[in-house]
């Protein structure tokens, strides 16, 4: 009977693409007859002043940072770009995936095996955007500073470029942006082209994701749909190799965006995103029984409609109004009485609003309008957790870029936060880049920051009392700091440094009430101050024009003050105090190679298995035809022990990271 059970559910899961890769073909077929055909007609003469504006060379240019178009090496703040390039040379299969590669940033798990959490310096207050929009939450976690999970990014198909600010953002994006922000900037559909990607790997894993893109007169597309399926996985531990339990995961996606031209300088976009996990909830309990909870089910709907005006120029502006769903059932089932625990949920409606003027050769003003509003719950039939908990946030920047001088330039800003339960907060801003010569850029900026607590960090209250939110706890609030230099010594080298500082006032940790009591009830509280400071180091080289290379090291530190305000000291759990990376690259006709290998050190054996762990990753692809491409990469090729999350002391639970993983695929366009 299992046999037979197993046999028809696999059976379904192949109807079910079946007909995915059908309806997405069709349509593609179909628009692309469509746009052969409306081709076939003579194009109508633009007027003088339609023509086209030149686009910016996406490489050189960044649009996170300050809000605007603007050069890298005229932007005041330490920066990384990942390409649609790199996606598609290392096939990455999240976002999480591509941002492990980056210096400075880290991914791990969060409150359950199912979810990715980034941090940039140190810190997990980070901004997640997908095109300017914000998808972080008011909801929060009950267990880290992190309101955004990466695991909700729905494709990697529809990404141009990923843009990492490093440092305070909090002047122009708000509560969350203690860290830096994260903005995906998606794909405008071009051309007319469909697009399958299909691989299997370890583990019982399989990927299916049809893509179809094309443009009609005014008028863009660009949709994705897919999913992946996930039998477990393997890690090791303690020298040895083992099975997680209860670690399947099923996602379904799908993601579209529509453009439509007005004019050469002004547009309308609509976006759809979502994105739907089934997986098993799981944990290691290192040095207790095993730990296996039920199954976790996320589901993940966005919405937004975008009015875009001034197109090509230093200053563009737009009006969004976006809706962002989270749903999310934890599956756990409490230890003492066997009932699953509530599911969590949050909606979030928002209005956005930013434009800008040049006021001279050497000076740009933007300004914009933010209003928020989210409704979240937890709700447990038995009794506890929270329900129709609204958090309101109206906000207004001002930044001005000014170039005072011909090699320096000032970008000062502010912001102005009303959130509805703790008032005003001023962010101000300011930050000077300096251009020594066409080769060197030199960089300082400083900021103030702000974080309001999360609907779990002020409500978070369960049937049993274990968790229990402080609605007195007060927002987190400092500043950050950050000098660089980056310097281009020849066409094929670039090297560049950089220190960053920061410091935090009320910083909210969860932790036990008595640490001294294993079972004791854990609550939010403010913890006083928390500092941290780092280093970054890298260098870039071309060897020629089949080889290339680059090395980075990174180095955080944390320090957390003694709840009694007696002192700091550096916190144990710090999961990334020395890190290095070299990735070495090879491209040659139809082929592409990528070597990546990440050691980091420094980790608190009372907190981690290992002190030191040893990442490799390696992919390589061949380009069969022009449209038809087969790839293959391994992961951990060593497969090395390593955790992904520090342990937990009162628990005993931690998240150990994923072993060996092989994957091979091929991805053909029509």
């Amino acid at each position: 009977m299992e046999l037979m059970r197993n046999w028809r559910k696999r059976m379904s899961e192949r109807r079910t693409l079946r007909r995915l890769v059908a309806l997405l073909a069709v349509g593609g077929v179909s628009m692309t007859m469509m746009g052969e055909a409306l081709a076939a007609e003579p194009e109508a003469a633009k007027p003088a002043e339609a023509a086209e504006t030149p686009k910016y060379m996406l490489e050189d240019v960044v649009v996170t940072a300050e809000r605007i178009p603007t050069k890298r090496m005229d932007t005041p703040a330490n920066v990384a770009v990942i390409t649609a390039e790199e996606i598609e040379d290392n096939h990455y299969s999240s976002v999480a995936e591509a941002l492990s590669h980056v210096n400075g940033v880290f991914v791990s798990n969060g409150a359950s095996g199912n979810d990715n959490e980034v941090r940039i310096n140190g810190d997990e207050r980070v901004v997640i955007l997908v095109d300017g929009r914000r998808i972080n939450n008011d909801q929060g976690s009950a267990s880290t500073r992190s309101s955004a999970n990466l695991e909700s990014i729905a494709s990697m198909k529809n990404i141009e470029r990923i843009e990492v600010i490093k440092g305070g953002g909090s002047a122009l994006y708000g509560s969350d942006a203690v860290g830096g922000v994260v903005n995906i900037i998606t794909k405008k559909g071009e051309g007319l082209r469909t697009t399958l990607d299909v691989n299997a790997g370890s583990w019982g894993t399989y990927n299916y994701e049809l893509s179809n893109e094309g443009s009609i007169d005014k008028l863009s597309w660009f949709v994705t749909g897919g999913f992946q399926r996930r039998n477990h996985f393997d890690y090791k531990l303690n020298g040895s190799n083992n099975s997680m339990p209860n670690s399947d995961q099923k996602n379904n996606t799908f993601t579209a965006r529509v453009d439509a031209e007005i004019d050469n300088r002004s547009s309308v976009r609509v976006q759809f995103e979502h994105k739907s996990i089934h997986g098993g909830n799981y944990t290691h309990g290192y040095g207790m029984p095993f730990r296996e909870y039920g199954k976790q089910d996320e589901l993940y709907n966005n919405v937004a409609v975008s009015y875009h005006f001034k197109e090509g120029t230093k200053t563009p502006g737009f009006l969004r109004v976006y809706n962002n769903y989270k749903w999310v059932s934890s599956g756990n089932e409490y230890w003492a009485t066997g009932k699953q625990n509530p599911p969590f949920n949050t909606n979030t409606i928002g209005v956005e609003y930013q434009n800008g003027w040049t006021l001279s050769k050497t000076n740009s003003l933007i300004a914009g309008a933010e209003w928020r509003e989210s409704n979240s719950e937890s709700i447990d039939p038995s009794g506890g957790n929270y329900s129709d908990k609204k958090i309101r946030n109206a906000a207004a920047y001002l930044q001005d870029t000014w170039n005072i001088a011909p090699k320096w330039s000032l970008v000062p800003g502010v912001r102005i936060d009303r959130h509805s339960m703790f008032g005003t907060h001023w962010t101000p801003k300011a930050a000077i880049n300096y251009n020594a010569d066409d080769n060197t850029q030199i960089y300082a900026s400083w900021g103030r920051v702000f974080k309001a607590p999360t609907a779990d960090d002020l409500y978070y209250h369960d049937q049993y009392d274990t968790m229990l939110g402080d609605p007195n706890l007060k927002p987190e609030s400092g500043h950050t700091e950050t000098i660089g230099i980056t310097h281009k010594i020849d066409d094929t080298m670039t090297v560049g440094a950089s220190y960053f500082w920061s410091e935090l006032h009320n910083a909210i940790k969860w932790a036990p009430i008595d640490p001294y009591d294993l079972w004791s009830p854990w609550k939010a509280f403010n913890i006083n101050d928390e500092k941290k400071h780092g280093i970054e180091l890298s260098i870039q080289k071309q060897f020629n024009e089949h080889w290339s290379m680059d090395a980075t090291y990174s180095y955080i530190n944390v320090n957390i003050q003694d709840p009694n305000g007696e002192g700091f000291a550096r916190s144990a759990r710090n999961q990334a105090p020395n890190t290095y990376r070299l990735g070495i690259h090879f491209k040659q006709g139809p082929w592409k190679a990528n070597l990546m290998g990440t050691l980091g050190s420094g980790l608190d054996r009372n907190f981690y298995t290992t002190s030191s762990y040893t990442l490799i990753d390696f992919n390589a692809s061949y380009d069969i035809t022009k449209n038809l491409t087969a790839y293959f990469k391994v992961n951990n090729l060593t497969n090395q022990e390593y955790q992904v999350f520090p342990l937990s002391a009162q628990s005993g639970n931690l998240y150990p990271g994923k072993g060996r993983f092989f994957q091979i695929g091929v991805s053909v366009s029509f």
